[in-house]
């Protein structure tokens, strides 16, 4: 079978010959590390990462070449060097405070949304969905994936998590209790647009999955109260996820980190049916299973932890999912991006011990 073969007929509860042998990704620093322990050197970007390791995606799933959300998108361009730190202007036109070595949280210093007439001008100049640019040769990229045996997504985008990247979360929790109008009127247009470019692209063509990133909990559950999710997102979602539906896209993957229990039933209520990467620390995919069962999909899981404690514990980890991947519609990955606490031999280890129970 191919990957595609696989990942969908584990996403419809359907036999494969196995599970798809996918991931999550690395830290910049993570690959860094492991060059001194045995990684080769011309091994460098996540890409790379994949290919060698012989994993199926998620890195390498292709994307329908359609640029929903911002776009053209801001320059990145530094403003000040701060001694260890850097001054810059990030794509989303942020300026924010960043470390030269090492990954971590940027500090913001100012955000490119503050007020509704930023908003006008910021929807006029970015996020004008009509731009024929924003949608790249949709048939020849969906052709050469189906070619490979890939499966294909497209980018669904973000109606909360692209508006707290571009306000923060502060001054959106804020505005959504004193100026409500304006995050509806901002919501709206980010579901004209995406399901815009749904009705541009797929008639087209024939894809796989829909893709969201909504990080919006924290490690003790939502940014925003599950009442407000439920009257400005819920519907939003649902019209979206109908329009893909029209298409026969009905594998929506929601990226959303942190402790998402109360916020999973609205999801399922508006479409979205699959939650990534579940961070074993806060979000427990064994209970999603018990709780919602064949409603939802799941990948990830694997908590990132416990392959840095060693091979025992790995085996550990391992065992409390097997019961998942036997039951269908979970493809285990690493938690999140795997960290450089975890050393190479580790991670190599909990790979070969994950294909005995694909």
């Amino acid at each position: 079978m191919t990957t595609r073969e696989r990942f969908n007929r584990v996403m419809h509860w359907q036999e494969a010959d196995r599970v798809p042998n996918m991931d999550f990704g690395y830290w910049d620093e993570t690959i860094t590390v492991w060059h001194k322990q045995g990684l080769p050197a011309y091994v460098k970007s996540q890409e790379d990462m994949e290919r060698y390791l012989g994993l199926e995606g998620a890195e390498i799933i292709p994307r329908l070449p359609v640029a929903n959300g911002l776009y053209p998108p801001f320059q990145d361009i530094v403003l000040e060097d701060r001694g260890q730190y850097r001054l810059v202007q990030n794509a989303e036109g942020n300026i924010c405070e960043i470390p030269k070595d090492g990954t971590s949280i940027p500090h913001y210093v100012k955000y490119v949304l503050q007020t509704p007439k930023d908003w006008q001008t910021f929807k006029r100049e970015r996020l004008d969905y009509t731009r024929e640019d924003r949608i790249g040769e949709v048939k020849k990229v969906v052709k050469e994936a189906h070619l490979a045996g890939m499966p294909v997504h497209f980018d669904a985008g973000s109606l909360y998590g692209w508006l707290r990247n571009w306000m923060g979360v502060e001054n959106f929790s804020v505005a959504i209790m004193n100026e409500r109008e304006w995050i509806e009127e901002m919501m709206e247009h980010l579901t004209e647009m995406t399901i815009y470019l749904i009705e541009k692209t797929l008639p087209e063509v024939d894809i796989d999955m829909a893709w969201w990133w909504e990080d919006m909990c924290f490690n003790h559950g939502p940014l925003i109260s599950p009442k407000l999710f439920e009257e400005l997102m819920v519907p939003r979602y649902r019209r979206i996820t109908d329009t893909l539906r029209k298409y026969k896209v009905d594998i929506n993957v929601l990226d959303c980190d942190g402790q998402i229990y109360q916020l999973v039933p609205g999801w399922l209520k508006g479409g979205i049916n699959c939650m990534f990467p579940i961070e074993a620390a806060h979000t427990d995919p064994v209970r999603l299973r018990q709780e919602y069962d064949r409603d939802i999909l799941l990948m990830g899981g694997v908590n990132k932890v416990q392959l840095a404690k060693g091979k025992e514990t790995i085996d550990e980890e391992l065992k409390r999912l097997r019961p998942l991947v036997e039951k269908g519609g979970y493809i285990p990955t690493v938690d999140h991006r795997v960290p450089p606490d975890v050393s190479f031999e580790n991670y190599l280890y909990y790979l070969e011990k994950k294909k005995e129970i694909l």
